[in-house]
């Protein structure tokens, strides 16, 4: 049988592989690159081992340790947490990397360095004045909404506007300003 046809077939019938073929159908599908059926597969016919080891091959040690707290591996879900936690941080993944501390219930101080730390990463690329440029046009569309509109939640929108607006002012006079 080709390739896609062993593909094919043991994607519609997972439910139903024989236990004898089930390491071979795994391996179909790992080689096809239908990675969470080859883990669903692996962990329906109790090859825990081998569903974890295949997430761990494609960099998802959050849901291998899952895998391995929901077979009552207690252990190897910790230390696949702490893996997680360094290989998400070396790849600057700072997502995964803050559910891997979350789940190994460590400091918020920390959770929160790692969160600040995805922050810096995500807006390296960032072109600030662009972001400055959509942010006033949003801001200039709110205030567009807000007229003809007398009420006190409104005077108190435009009131935060203006007053965000003088801010953004005071900072740019300070970054222009010479230094001493």
């Amino acid at each position: 049988m080709p390739r896609d046809e062993k593909v094919s077939y043991v994607v519609n019938n997972m439910r139903n592989i024989p236990d004898d073929i089930a390491e071979e159908a795994v391996e179909v599908l790992v080689q096809a690159k239908e990675i969470e059926y080859a883990v669903v597969l692996a962990r329906e016919k109790g090859m825990i081992r081998r569903a974890i080891q295949i997430l761990i091959d494609e960099g998802d040690y959050l849901w291998a340790a899952l895998i391995a707290k929901n077979a009552g591996l207690p252990e190897e879900a910790e230390r696949l947490y702490q893996e997680g936690l360094s290989f998400y941080i070396d790849l600057e993944m700072y997502g995964r990397a803050i559910s891997a501390a979350t789940a190994l219930r460590m400091p918020q101080e920390e959770i929160d360095a790692l969160f600040r730390k995805g922050i810096e990463v995500e807006s390296r690329g960032m072109d600030l004045s662009r972001s400055r440029a959509m942010l006033d046009c949003a801001m200039e569309s709110l205030e567009i909404s807000l007229i003809g509109r007398d009420d006190r939640i409104s005077q108190q929108v435009r009131d935060g506007l203006a007053e965000e607006r003088k801010r953004w002012v005071e900072g740019e006079e300070k970054r222009e300003a010479p230094g001493p």
